[in-house]
């Protein structure tokens, strides 16, 4: 195996299992001691993993960080198109929805643009200008606000507009979801917009692939107690989903495309 290769493995591996100790990788690789605390090292200087004592574990954002939208959009697609047609289909022609900025948040616009007569209300630029340009009838109310680097909406243009609006069921993303922080973002004023989202909706539907949990941005907006529906994919941990059972009232796992 080519050291290269060695390190991917290393990395996968802790990606899966959170953590893993020297003496695991010594014995899954069958290498040295030595070759593994040095991949770990360099592995660690690249902000792959990060090095503790006895061995390594899965690198976590730092909780301001925000990723753009484009960015987001390429990561877990299988997985954010599969939790897409699950929430679908929870919409119904002509119902009153809230969508809220996310990469996953788009793929519903996307699964649910031809369905006829939506009203939709929303923070996100690129999910207003999907919706704005299909031949379904909808209509589609767009915040205003200061755009983030994730195309939304946020600060008190956008909190003012949604203030006296009432949707039947919010879809919102997250950038990280923690059992004890609940849903969080690195940016504080899309939290707030979050706020006055989740303030005007009857129920609130959460999208989130796997990798999000565990995460903690800067900022809470929503206790993990007050979502109704999370819809995730199969690829989140058992013990992920007895914890989001414990918490939410409905959990549902999207079923992913044969072979994804």
């Amino acid at each position: 195996m080519l050291a290269s290769q060695r390190r991917a493995a290393i990395v996968a591996f802790v990606e899966e299992t959170g953590a893993a100790r020297v003496s695991d990788l010594v014995d899954r690789l069958g290498v040295s001691d030595m070759t593994v605390r040095r991949d770990i090292e360099r592995l660690d200087s690249e902000g792959r993993l990060e090095r503790v004592h006895g061995g390594a574990v899965a690198a976590r954002p730092r909780a301001a960080d925000e990723p753009g939208f484009s960015a987001k959009s390429s990561l877990m697609i299988e997985e954010k198109r599969a939790i897409a047609a699950a929430a679908a289909r929870l919409v119904r022609p002509g119902a009153t929805i809230g969508i809220s900025a996310g990469t996953t948040t788009y793929e519903l616009a996307a699964a649910i643009r031809h369905l006829p007569q939506l009203t939709v209300v929303t923070n996100s630029v690129p999910v207003a200008q999907l919706l704005h340009e299909s031949a379904s009838g909808h209509v589609v109310v767009l915040t205003g606000g200061v755009r983030t680097p994730s195309d939304a909406l946020v600060g008190p243009v956008a909190v003012g507009a949604l203030q006296g609006l009432h949707v039947d069921r919010l879809f919102l993303g997250a950038h990280g979801i923690d059992r004890t922080a609940g849903l969080t973002t690195p940016n504080l004023v899309e939290a707030e917009t979050n706020r006055a989202l989740v303030a005007a909706s009857r129920t609130v539907c959460v999208l989130a692939d796997h990798t999000k949990f565990g995460i903690v941005g800067l900022s809470t907006f929503l206790r993990l107690a007050d979502v109704d529906t999370l819809i995730t994919d199969g690829r989140t941990p058992a013990r992920t989903r007895d914890m989001l059972a414990e918490s939410v009232d409905q959990v549902v796992l999207a079923d992913l495309a044969p072979g994804g």
